[in-house]
């Protein structure tokens, strides 16, 4: 056969492919984007996808539907995102707890944090901040130190939940500390802020967007912030790194997958779409209002950050036996 008939063939066969994938692809643009995410809504997990979804519909032509699975600390969202078959039609905000705790946390999941979802990008970062309440007698973590170490009893810290990165967090704090923290658990950020700036805990580990607002008011005080850098939201509040906790860095972070089943056409289209979304200014404000940074990133480039901070949290929750199940 001769190496132009064999090439007319295969065009032939590709053209045929095409038509037949067509009314497929033609179906699925017709049908609303479901963006599943496994928080309550108004929350900052909700707000985030419902502030994205908007300008990542236009760049797909598409409407796009958030659909609110909340509850099991994330598993009960990633079971449905994961077993749906939906594919091309649906996506999931997956984050810390899902990609990165969970498998450690629990000894049995309804779902494969490994194998059952493909990487669409990097979404957004949650910054952590040590706060302490107006009666704590500090300005900066070098004063907290030694403030705690006069606590004959330890002190207690405030998280949003036990599992949450803000409890993570706080473990890591306590390990490269050496002081006597004692880890108080709340139903979500905003409890722990209340009872914060009411005295009843003395300090805790929550996110900007929840403590941010606060901290400016001056309701709580910051003495330092978790991420690698300062935020531009809190200019002002020095890094633990900076403050001598060398390399510390810990912060909530959310991506965003697809069933793993979802051709690869389908998944680069959504990742294009989200990058274009996150560059864009309006998101770019409403995430600084929030205390939120931007975390863009590709498919690859998340599988990788995914695979690190697997193994690094998974690594501190063994070490202190932290169960959820």
């Amino acid at each position: 056969m001769s190496s132009t008939l064999l090439s007319r063939r295969l065009a032939a066969q590709v053209v045929l492919a095409t038509l037949a994938a067509t009314p497929l692809l033609v179906a699925a643009q017709d049908k609303p984007l479901e963006w599943v995410v496994g928080y309550a809504a108004g929350g900052g997990s909700d707000v985030v996808a419902r502030t994205v979804a908007e300008p990542m519909g236009k760049a797909l032509g598409r409407t796009i539907v958030v659909n609110n699975k909340p509850g099991a600390a994330t598993n009960i969202a990633a079971d449905y995102a994961a077993k749906s078959k939906d594919y091309g039609n649906l996506m999931f905000t997956a984050d810390f707890a899902t990609l990165a705790a969970n498998p450690a946390l629990f000894a049995k999941l309804p779902y494969d944090a490994e194998k059952d979802f493909k990487p669409v990008g990097m979404l957004a970062r949650f910054p952590l901040l040590v706060v302490v309440a107006p009666n704590v007698p500090v300005k900066n973590w070098k004063e907290f130190v030694a403030w705690a170490k006069a606590q004959p009893q330890g002190v207690n810290y405030a998280s949003a939940g036990a599992g949450s990165p803000h409890h993570l967090a706080g473990e890591l704090l306590r390990e490269q500390s050496g002081l006597n923290l004692t880890h108080v658990p709340y139903r979500g950020a905003a409890p722990a802020v209340q009872d914060l700036m009411g005295g009843q805990v003395p300090v805790g580990m929550i996110d900007t967007a929840a403590a941010q607002q606060y901290v400016a008011g001056g309701k709580l005080r910051a003495i330092g912030v978790a991420s690698p850098a300062r935020i531009k939201s809190l200019p002002d509040v020095p890094t633990l790194a900076e403050q001598g906790l060398k390399d510390f860095k810990a912060y909530a972070w959310q991506g965003v997958v697809v069933p793993s089943g979802t051709p690869a056409e389908a998944t680069a289209r959504l990742g294009q779409a989200l990058q274009a979304a996150l560059a864009s200014g309006t998101v770019k404000a409403r995430f600084e209002a929030l205390g939120l940074e931007p975390m863009p990133g590709t498919a690859e480039q998340m599988s990788s950050f995914v695979r690190s901070e697997r193994e690094r949290w998974g690594k501190l929750i063994r070490a202190n036996n932290i169960r959820l199940d």
